[in-house]
């Protein structure tokens, strides 16, 4: 069913255990019922997938293997792939195959489809707003439980890069930790410590705590709800002596604004945690 490759940012496993638990959540233990007891066995039908508005493509590979799931001899025609920009009315996809198993799979190969591509979508506009400066945009961990490493690759088609996946793989010290720990040159003093060798970030809200970080070691800095002005005389302190991302709040109308203050880095949390379903439909005609 599933290639050996990444599917929308998954193993070929974790993607097929990913698509049962969708599917099973969905056909519960009776399966579709109404389906099952109005389409005659032998139906075969032919659908179309397409947008109904301006998008940015994410999670084809997951919708194909929804319906490959229920009927292995399905016959997919991909129109379009991951990272695609379609316009309103254009297609994505066309799907022959057994009806039962397609109207079984329908609305579990769309709700991903649409999830992923708003993912995709927005963050494309995110992306393009801070096109022709040197700043990168980067996602965040406001991921929906469960749903992260999707979600992740669906702001890769949009054009963000990855920040920490999980808490294992980045070491980022807030507010909190400085708390416990002391001061943040005991925060950091202490993450070095670990010898992890993982970059040691710390995030900042005050240009007074600026050097004390870097003094300490940080190896990046994270820029947090500061204005405009703050962000400039900071990257002025820094200097270039190690990489800055500036979070918190931003929006599409603000993003370039903070992009152009000199930033390495510009994360948000809206691309994955609020971004709108995509507006995406799917029409049969009966095969013969």
């Amino acid at each position: 069913m599933l290639s050996p490759q990444q599917v929308a940012g998954l193993d070929a496993e974790a993607a097929g255990q990913f698509v049962r638990a969708v599917l099973k959540e969905d056909l519960g233990v009776g399966g579709d019922v109404t389906t099952a007891f109005t389409i005659p066995a032998d139906a075969r039908l032919t659908a179309m997938i397409q947008t109904r508005e301006p998008i940015v493509c994410a999670g084809i590979d997951l919708a194909q293997a929804f319906f490959a799931a229920l009927d292995p001899g399905v016959q997919v025609e991909r129109l379009v792939e991951d990272g695609d920009a379609v316009a309103a009315g254009g297609p994505v996809m066309r799907i022959e195959g057994v009806a039962r198993s397609m109207l079984s799979a329908e609305r579990s190969a769309l709700n991903t489809l649409q999830h992923l591509t708003g993912i995709a979508t927005l963050t494309r506009r995110y992306a393009e707003a801070i096109d022709g400066t040197s700043c990168i945009l980067l996602d965040t961990r406001k991921t929906i439980p469960g749903l992260r490493a999707i979600e992740k690759y669906a702001a890769r088609m949009g054009g963000a890069h990855n920040h920490r996946m999980r808490l294992d793989d980045g070491i980022l010290i807030k507010d909190n930790h400085v708390a416990i720990c002391g001061s943040i040159q005991a925060a950091v003093r202490a993450a070095k410590a670990g010898k992890s060798a993982l970059e040691v970030q710390v995030e900042i809200d005050m240009i007074d705590q600026i050097e004390p970080a870097l003094q300490a070691g940080a190896d990046r800095l994270l820029f947090d709800n500061m204005s405009l002005e703050m962000l400039r005389e900071g990257v002025a302190l820094v200097a270039g002596r190690v990489p800055i991302e500036a979070s918190g709040g931003v929006r599409l109308d603000t993003i370039r604004a903070i992009a152009e203050t000199g930033v390495t880095y510009v994360s948000v949390g809206r691309i994955t945690q609020s971004a709108p379903a995509a507006d995406i439909g799917l029409d049969y005609t009966i095969s013969v």
